[in-house]
């Protein structure tokens, strides 16, 4: 049983780094820190998909006349796009963050959350005069 454990370690470590990105996504109040647990997370996942593509005695799938079985592809490639994904989703993130730095001044979420409660949710930040009067915005342009 033991060797059982000890012999699917790679899927342990995945484990951790998935618990590590999780437990910075809830646990913690400031935005980066959340986004940089949600990368970790996603890297526990690509690093997951990349192992169950490996074949026991498999090679690279390139034909070559000394090749029996080959190692599935398919993970890789599904990972490339997911990485390419994961990149874009972190550069939209920080720019939602740093467009609430300059609406509220922190990164904070419980400080966030409680200004939108002490200035009832609508029209409580510095650029609500900017938003509310901008035609373009109204409009959806």
């Amino acid at each position: 049983m033991i060797e059982f454990i000890l012999g699917k370690y790679n899927y342990w470590i995945y484990i951790a780094l998935m618990m590590v990105g999780f437990y910075a996504m809830i646990a913690k109040k400031n935005l980066i820190k959340k986004i940089i647990g949600m990368n970790i997370f996603q890297t526990a996942v690509f690093l997951f998909y990349i192992s169950i593509a490996k074949v026991k005695g498999g090679t690279a799938p390139i034909l070559w006349e000394k090749a029996v079985q080959y190692d599935n592809p398919l993970p890789h490639v599904l990972i490339l796009t997911a990485i390419v994904v994961s990149v874009s989703t972190t550069a939209v993130a920080l720019a939602l963050i740093i467009r609430i730095y300059k609406e509220y001044g922190t990164i904070q979420e419980d400080k966030i959350l409680t200004m939108n409660e002490e200035n009832g949710n609508q029209g409580s930040t510095k650029n609500s005069k900017f938003l509310s009067s901008n035609p373009m915005l109204q409009r959806g342009e």
